[in-house]
C-alpha cells in the first residue's frame, strides 16, 4: 500500500495553504461572496484538474507504449455538480484533443478504456459518484 501525505493550514479569511508530501505548495481561496478574496483555487476545481491530469498522464503513457507519437494533448473538462450539499460531481465530460502521428480511433478508444478502468486513480474515485463521459478528437500531423 502506498501512503501519501499533505498538510493544509488556515490563512486569513477563506484562504488556505496546502503543502504536498513532495513539497509542492498551492493556495485555496473562496469567492468574495463566501468571505474569500478569489486568490486561489477552489477545492472542487482542484478535484476536476486532478481528474484531467490523471487521465491525460495515463493516456499519453498508454499511447506511447502503443508506439504512437503524441505531440500534444489537451482535455477540456466540464463538471456538473449536485444542487444540494455536499454538491458532489454527478457528471464530468472530458473532451480530449490528441495531436500526433499514427493515431487511430481504435488506439485512442483502447487507451481511454485502459486509463479510465485500470490506471487512472482519479477516474476510479470519480466514477463512484459521477458519470464520466469521454469524447475525443484526433489531430493528425504529417
Amino acid at each position: 500500500m502506498s501512503v501519501m501525505k499533505a498538510t493544509v493550514t488556515m490563512g486569513q479569511d477563506s484562504r488556505w495553504e496546502g503543502v504536498s508530501g513532495s513539497g509542492h505548495r498551492l493556495t485555496v481561496d473562496g469567492p468574495p461572496e463566501a468571505g474569500g478574496k478569489n486568490e486561489g483555487f477552489r477545492p472542487m476545481e482542484l478535484m476536476l484538474l486532478g481528474l484531467g491530469m490523471c487521465m491525460g498522464y495515463d493516456m499519453v503513457r498508454i499511447l506511447r507504449r502503443m508506439r504512437k507519437e503524441v505531440i500534444g494533448y489537451q482535455i477540456q473538462l466540464t463538471g456538473q455538480r449536485a444542487e444540494d450539499p455536499p454538491s458532489i460531481y454527478t457528471e464530468v465530460i472530458l473532451e480530449h484533443v490528441i495531436t500526433g502521428k499514427g493515431l487511430s480511433e481504435a488506439s485512442v478508444e483502447r487507451a481511454l478504456d485502459l486509463a479510465e478502468s485500470k490506471y487512472c486513480s482519479a477516474s476510479a474515485m470519480f466514477s463512484k459518484t459521477a458519470t464520466l463521459v469521454n469524447k475525443y478528437r484526433i489531430e493528425e500531423i504529417q
